[in-house]
């Protein structure tokens, strides 16, 4: 859980904050307002339970192939070989292949965009012909900014 607190900043700028609300905690953590200590707090016991709650979920799916450290929940990140050897994955790969192999999916559709023929084209041309009138001299004389 993260923000920012720009009380200082509006502070310099002039900047009135005129917050309306209806309970005594809707502005919970609100960037623009100084922080109450009391809902810091709040927020750090809720971050916590919430960690407990990932630490024992994570303890009871990985089961035996867990091999914990003293800093594998201390917010780290593990990835590759490492994760497969602490037992926190099982094996290296892809999401085409947990799609085909663990999901069985039989249509798998790629959404990532692709350049059209067009665009290729122009993209081609374009520098091309960028490069030509360089070379030429067309250029010269013109400031761009």
């Amino acid at each position: 859980m993260d923000s920012f607190g720009f009380t200082g900043t509006m502070e310099k700028l002039g900047v009135e904050r005129r917050l309306l609300s209806a309970g005594d905690n809707k502005n919970f953590l609100d960037p623009f307002s100084p922080v109450v200590e009391s809902q810091k707090e709040h927020a750090q016991e809720m971050l916590g339970q919430i960690h407990q709650q990932f630490i024992s979920v994570v303890r009871a799916g990985r089961g035996k192939r867990l091999k914990e450290t003293p800093d594998m929940f201390s917010g780290l990140l593990w990835v590759g070989q490492k994760s497969i050897d602490l037992g926190l994955a099982d094996a290296l790969g892809s999401v085409e292949f947990v799609a085909r192999e663990v999901i069985k999916a039989e249509d798998i559709v790629d959404f990532t965009p692709r350049e059209n023929i067009a665009e290729r084209l122009a993209k081609r041309v374009g520098a091309g012909a960028a490069e030509a009138m360089a070379r030429f001299g067309v250029f010269q004389g013109i400031t761009l900014r």
